[in-house]
C-alpha cells in the first residue's frame, strides 16, 4: 500500500522554520489580492487554530502578511506592496507552489477523480535531502480528457516556472494489484495528494 505524506519537514525551503509555514505563505503569496479568515487556513492546512494564530503573528511582526480584524474575524493576505513580495512569490512558486497552485487548476476538470505529485517534488516535500526539482510529476486518476489535463499542465507551468506532466492512469489500473513497474515505483516512493474535489476546499 502505498503512503500519501501530510506534514513533513521543509526539505523543500530548509530557510524556513516548517512545511506549515512554506504551505501557508505559498498559498497567501501565490493567491495575491485574496484574505482569508484563519479559521479557513486552518481547515484548509488541517492545523489547529492556534498554530495558525501562532504563525501569522510570526509573519505579521515581519511584515510579510497583512491581517485586519472583522468582529471575531482575524483575515489575512500576503502583503504584496513590500519590495521582497515578488522575489519571494517566486521562490515559493518553486518550492511550495505546487499545493497552492495545481489544486485551482484541476478543480472540476469532468473526469478526473484524484490527483497525486510523485517523483522528485513529492521526495522534497516529505523530508527527503536533494536538491530543488526541476520538474513537477503528476499522477491524474481516472478518465478525465488528456487535452484537459495538458492544458492544466501549461498553465501551472506558467505560474511555476518549470515543467509540469501530469499522467492520466485510470481507476481500475490505478488500483490493481497487477504488477506494472511504473506504477509499483510511483507508489513505492513519497505521494503528495492535491485537494482536487470542491468538498476538499473550505
Amino acid at each position: 500500500m502505498f503512503q500519501v505524506m501530510k506534514q513533513p519537514p521543509p526539505a523543500l525551503l530548509p530557510l524556513l522554520r516548517s512545511a506549515f509555514q512554506g504551505e501557508l505563505l505559498a498559498w497567501l503569496f501565490l493567491h495575491p489580492g485574496e484574505e482569508y479568515p484563519q479559521v479557513e487556513l486552518a481547515r484548509r492546512f488541517k492545523v489547529s487554530p492556534a498554530s495558525v494564530t501562532r504563525e501569522v503573528d510570526r509573519l505579521a511582526d515581519a511584515g510579510l502578511v497583512n491581517d485586519r480584524r472583522m468582529g471575531n474575524l482575524r483575515f489575512v493576505s500576503a502583503a504584496t506592496e513590500t519590495p521582497i513580495a515578488r522575489p519571494l512569490t517566486e521562490l515559493l512558486a518553486l518550492t511550495y507552489g505546487p499545493t497552492a497552485v495545481l489544486p485551482d487548476l484541476l478543480v472540476g476538470i469532468p473526469g478526473l477523480e484524484d490527483a497525486y505529485i510523485y517523483g522528485s517534488w513529492a521526495a522534497r516535500y516529505s523530508g527527503e535531502p536533494g536538491g530543488v526539482p526541476r520538474d513537477i510529476d503528476v499522477i491524474a486518476v481516472g478518465d478525465a480528457d488528456e487535452d484537459d489535463l495538458y492544458d492544466a499542465a501549461r498553465r501551472a507551468e506558467r505560474r511555476l516556472g518549470r515543467e509540469v506532466n501530469i499522467r492520466r492512469v485510470a481507476r481500475a489500473v490505478w488500483e490493481s494489484t497487477d504488477e506494472d513497474p511504473f506504477l509499483d515505483a510511483v507508489r513505492s516512493r513519497p505521494l503528495v495528494r492535491l485537494s482536487i474535489t470542491r468538498e476538499d476546499s473550505p
